[in-house]
């Protein structure tokens, strides 16, 4: 399955190199509607770490069905060395390997990282679509920037904006009560309500299914195949 890219640019830069890249693609991001009532097959996209390897890990989850149904991985090493803030020239170029081998495109990607709540507005999720030109939403397990606009209460639902610089990048959202919040912004071809909308659509515990499926996929280096009838659905709870 293509994928084709838009606004390539090499990996390995320096960080100024890097850091005009991320200038520059911030223009390109776009927030548009999603039917996300009507969106049935959603991508969760994860990426681990073993030494200098990356292991991307991505899933098609079937929200109608509640399960996945396709994953792709692709394993290989680090473009560059992490550095805060430029997660993304890491691990896009794995995950740019995996995607191809997907024989169900997802209609959004959910990504675990951030998409514009990021000092540059280009977060890996952000990143990735503007790349894509595909819808794609940040789902973070803790802020990179900003703060909330008021205190989070407690319930599954609620949601505060994240605050930066006089803008909202984002939102802090209660996926199960009583749990620590994701942080959810936009990535490329979504609107901030409507990533927040499917986030809590796809979440039983605290991060949603795609994710957490990606999650555990990413961590079985050396497979790529897996028989069907595996459990896709075992509890993470917190």
């Amino acid at each position: 399955m293509e994928w084709p890219l838009h606004h390539a640019h090499p990996w390995d830069l320096p960080e100024d190199q890097a850091r005009a890249v991320q200038q520059h693609l911030r223009h390109y991001v776009r927030a548009e509607p999603l039917a996300w009532q009507q969106v049935r097959w959603v991508g969760g996209v994860d990426v681990s770490v073993r030494g200098d390897q990356l292991r991307a890990g991505i899933v098609v989850y079937d929200c109608a069905q509640g399960r996945v149904v396709d994953r792709a991985a692709a394993e290989g090493p680090e473009p560059i060395p992490y550095k805060p803030g430029f997660l993304s020239f890491r691990e896009i170029p794995r995950i740019l390997d995996a995607l191809p081998r997907l024989h169900r495109r997802p209609e959004v990607l959910l990504v675990d990282g951030h998409g514009i709540a990021h000092p540059r507005h280009m977060g890996i999720a952000a990143h990735l679509g503007v790349l894509l030109d595909w819808p794609t939403v940040g789902v973070a397990k803790s802020p990179l920037v900003g703060h909330f606009a008021r205190p989070l209460k407690p319930e599954r639902g609620d949601a505060v904006p994240v605050l930066w610089r006089g803008q909202t990048l984002g939102m802090a959202v209660r996926t199960r009560t009583d749990v620590k919040p994701v942080w959810v912004s936009i990535g490329h071809r979504v609107t901030l309500p409507d990533a927040v909308a499917l986030v809590l659509r796809c979440s039983r515990y605290r991060l949603p299914e795609p994710i957490r499926a990606a999650h555990r996929w990413a961590a079985q280096w050396g497979v790529f195949d897996v028989p069907d009838g595996e459990d896709e659905t075992a509890d993470e709870r917190g």
